[in-house]
């Protein structure tokens, strides 16, 4: 296959199954989700407070008090890849114009320098939690390979599309499919792995928060 059929099929058919694999696997694991059910609460409710769920998805997205101070490292890094990787999706002129082409739906860009700096950001971040990773003697002994896996299935996309964008290291015309295709294996895997917790736990935050406000005890 030459350079330019497998960018061809790798914008074509390949992102198409992609799309489609990641969107049925959500479908999937979130039915699943909402199949489990819950028993029935007999006690009366202790207190009504509206919203407490969506409270909830925010405040514990914020380190829990103490932990920023034992664990500042591990902290910074996460918020700054997370970050970066979510400014590099939605606000990279490229990505933009695919979301235009395929939904018909487009937003003003961040500048490309910005773009860089905040890509190169989150390439650094990823680097640092996998060295936290490998030092902590805790951590290294939790993780296994799912865990290795959704870090390297993340840092490719980043990676090659940085060195695409400044036609580091391969040729272009071979370098943007294998960001596109790496971009495409993380939709595949996203459902199916650890990377599901960027769905899951908007739903699962709310409903703890909507659970403990019930029982009266703060979220």
């Amino acid at each position: 296959m030459s350079q330019l059929e497998l960018l061809t099929w790798a914008r074509g058919t390949g992102l198409a199954w992609a799309l489609a694999l990641c969107a049925a696997g959500i479908v999937l694991r979130l039915a699943e989700m909402l199949s489990l059910g819950r028993s029935v609460d007999l006690a009366p409710a202790r207190l009504h407070r509206p919203g407490s769920g969506w409270r909830t998805v925010f405040t514990r997205s914020l380190p829990p008090p103490g932990m920023f101070r034992r664990e500042p490292v591990g902290y910074v890094a996460g918020y700054l890849f997370h970050l970066g990787l979510l400014l590099t999706l939605f606000f990279s002129a490229a990505h933009i114009e695919l979301f235009r082409a395929l939904w018909g739906v487009s937003w003003p860009a961040l500048p490309p320098a910005l773009i860089d700096a905040v890509a190169l950001v989150a390439i650094f971040s990823l680097l640092v939690l996998l060295a936290q990773r490998l030092s902590h003697p805790v951590k290294r002994l939790l993780s296994g390979f799912a865990d290795y896996l959704a870090w390297a299935a993340t840092m490719l996309p980043l990676l090659t599309g940085y060195l695409a964008t400044h036609h580091l290291l391969l040729a272009y015309p071979l370098m943007l499919p294998l960001h596109i295709l790496s971009a495409e294996l993380l939709l595949v895997l996203l459902p199916f792995t650890k990377l599901f917790h960027g769905v899951s736990v908007f739903f699962s935050r709310w409903y703890n928060g909507n659970a403990f406000a019930r029982k009266g005890v703060a979220s």
